[in-house]
């Protein structure tokens, strides 16, 4: 039995050493993205898959006629003015902070009077004709995240991811009134497990403290990972140096400096590691499937345990003007707002939507709405109960298979001058119209200078996607393996210390 904890303990841990500082350097990332949203990469030192290639990668997200021939697009590239044939393109990020992650906009909107605003990562923007550049509003929120923006007649609202803010044609000084929307109609105060755990994964459910405090935990994983690997290697390596007369006294001291390490932070922090890597398996897939749909009580006191009961809910907003109502996606699906004080409707029939979001949000002449996420486009009518696949015309039938993502990965919408639609695809980039007709290609000027952010790369690297090209979709077994492996590490390593700590007492 001692023997085999020991072999558990021993050759996995080396394997995972090397993930336990893979995971640790890009989690420590991942936790303060304001701080290294300035930092980016350059993509052509990325996998092949995570570069640029026909609008792939979410490069779009929509457009916005400005006139004749003047068309805007928008996405993770930023923001570009081009042509009606979309062939020659500039960009218009001035005012944007530094770093590609402070200029991914959600959403463009011209107001009748010919006001323009931009939803992005980084705040809400007003463009500034005169000084040719962006000005940011000063919001009463600590939530720059801006994820939609409509209109009735001149009256703007905007939506971050909690609350809806609103103004008259607002110009660089104008204040917003913050709207707390209601609790939907039934609220009951629950939280998504998903959520939850993820919060607790990376501290953020108890605040910068908590965030704080996982990072110490990464730095621990990565002494242990180290330190073990001296226990391992060390002696061998002192044996053969010794053979052939050489004085080891600081080989000796690292090697004992180890031992004491790795047995006492390893016992100290075993319960916080444990909880860490096991957390960590149910963020990716498959283990994400048993607490994507789940709801529990938010931990009391927590970054959760929020009177808002829309706090980080909401992911756009729509004015539908043949109803003259307000509509709103969350992640608890779309709601109708009849009265700012009333409580919120839940349409009866919902549209399929990814646990990754809605990216189109459209109303059409006819009443109805493209509803775009990672699960596919599709026609919803609330009114009618009727949903289509705009890609086939065809009645939507629910496959029951549960998985996040669908056969048309949609981040966004294009649209051409005949009414004709450009579907964006995450991995095949923009699609052929619903005409037939072929978008043109990305230019190479808009590609070098659309790099990719820091923390998206470390995100890229903590949940195993970096390895996508080389291991195709067995990637997604990265993270829980690794968890599993990591968790047989943990246990076996606590085993042997129990041993030796009976031992200890025995002989005493």
């Amino acid at each position: 039995m001692k023997n085999r904890s020991k072999k558990l303990h021993r050759w996995p841990g080396l394997v995972m050493a090397f993930f336990f500082i893979y995971y640790g350097v890009s989690g420590i990332l991942l936790n303060h993205r304001n701080t290294i949203s300035s930092v980016d990469v350059s993509r052509k030192l990325l996998p092949s898959s995570f570069r640029y290639n026909h609008w792939n990668n979410a490069a779009l997200k929509g457009d916005l006629r400005v006139n004749k021939d003047s068309i805007l697009v928008y996405g993770n590239i930023g923001v570009w003015v081009t042509d009606h044939e979309h062939r020659n393109y500039r960009p218009i990020n001035n005012g944007f902070p530094d770093g590609v992650d402070n200029r991914k906009v959600n959403d463009i909107l011209r107001l009748p009077n010919g006001n323009l605003y931009a939803a992005t990562r980084s705040g809400l923007y007003c463009w500034d004709v005169k000084r040719r550049k962006w000005d940011k509003f000063k919001m009463s929120t600590d939530a720059p995240r801006f994820v939609g923006l409509t209109h009735v007649g001149d009256t703007l609202y905007a939506a971050n991811r909690s609350n809806l803010y609103r103004a008259f044609s607002p110009v660089i000084g104008s204040s917003f009134e913050e709207i707390v929307l209601p609790a939907p109609v039934g609220y009951l105060k629950k939280v998504s497990l998903f959520r939850t755990v993820w919060q607790l994964h990376s501290g953020e459910i108890f605040g910068l403290p908590g965030k704080l405090f996982i990072d110490f935990l990464a730095l621990i994983l990565m002494l242990l990972s180290v330190t073990g690997i001296f226990y391992l290697f060390l002696p061998k390596w002192i044996r053969k140096k010794r053979q052939k007369g050489k004085k080891l006294n600081r080989s000796v001291g690292l090697f004992k400096w180890s031992v004491r390490k790795h047995h006492k932070v390893g016992i100290w922090s075993f319960i916080f590691v444990a909880f860490l890597t096991f957390t960590g398996m149910f963020l990716r897939p498959p283990l994400i499937l048993a607490i994507a749909s789940g709801e529990v009580s938010p931990i009391p006191y927590s970054h959760l345990d929020k009177k808002n009961s829309w706090d980080d809910k909401l992911r756009d907003i729509q004015y539908d003007r043949l109803r003259d109502r307000m509509m709103v996606a969350t992640s608890d699906g779309i709601y109708r707002v009849d009265l700012w004080d009333a409580p919120l409707h839940k349409f009866a029939i919902q549209p399929p939507v990814s646990v990754m979001g809605i990216t189109v949000f459209e109303p059409q002449w006819d009443g109805s709405f493209l509803i775009g996420s990672f699960q596919g486009l599709y026609r919803w009518n609330p009114e009618i109960f009727q949903i289509l696949d705009a890609m086939t015309g065809e009645p939507y039938k629910d496959s029951g298979s549960g998985r996040p993502v669908g056969s048309h990965v949609v981040t966004g919408l294009i649209h051409g001058e005949t009414g004709e639609r450009f579907v964006v695809d995450y991995f095949k980039g923009v699609r052929e119209s619903n005409l037939g007709h072929r978008f043109p290609a990305m230019p190479s000027s808009v590609k070098e200078v659309s790099p990719m952010s820091l923390w998206s790369v470390a995100l890229e690297v903590h949940t195993g996607r970096i390895f996508r090209d080389l291991l195709g979709d067995f990637y997604i077994l990265i993270v829980p393996l690794s968890g599993i492996v990591g968790l047989l590490v943990v246990f076996s390593g606590l085993t042997l210390w129990l041993r030796r700590y009976r031992k200890r007492k025995k002989n005493a």
